[in-house]
């Protein structure tokens, strides 16, 4: 698919699509005859990953650092080059494991953020007559 229909079902702008591409956080799996890029499914999921973890305040250099850890997680083929050693998959799956306890911290400070803004608005509902 085409950088706008991405855009559409990312609802990312082509601008910040364009800077994850610069940025090397995904990179387009083919290229149209004019040379525009074209997207799969699984790029559209890996900007998906991106951008769920910016709100939770992720840096793009921990985005980094996890979507390499899951690539090479995903390429682990036993019996092949690309067959990662004992220790290795061990260290990956902890810090894929770190970052999901890391989101589940930061939606539970987001949740308790959410909750003190939702008694200040109730307030001041209340004192208007």
């Amino acid at each position: 698919m085409k950088i706008g229909e991405v855009a559409a079902r990312t609802e990312l702008s082509l601008r910040t699509i364009r800077q994850y591409e610069d940025s090397g956080l995904v990179v387009p799996s083919a290229a149209s005859e004019g040379g525009f890029p074209l997207y799969t499914d699984a790029d559209v999921a890996r900007l998906m990953v991106i951008r769920r973890m910016k709100p939770l305040g992720f840096t793009l250099d921990e985005t980094r650092e996890l979507l390499e850890a899951v690539d090479r997680l995903a390429a682990d083929a036993p019996g092949t080059p690309a067959e990662l050693d004992p220790d290795t998959r061990t260290a990956l799956v902890a810090r894929v494991r770190g970052y999901e306890q890391a989101a589940a911290e930061r939606v539970a400070e987001l949740r308790a953020q959410l909750a003190r803004a939702e008694e200040f608005a109730d307030s001041l509902r209340a004192r208007v007559p």
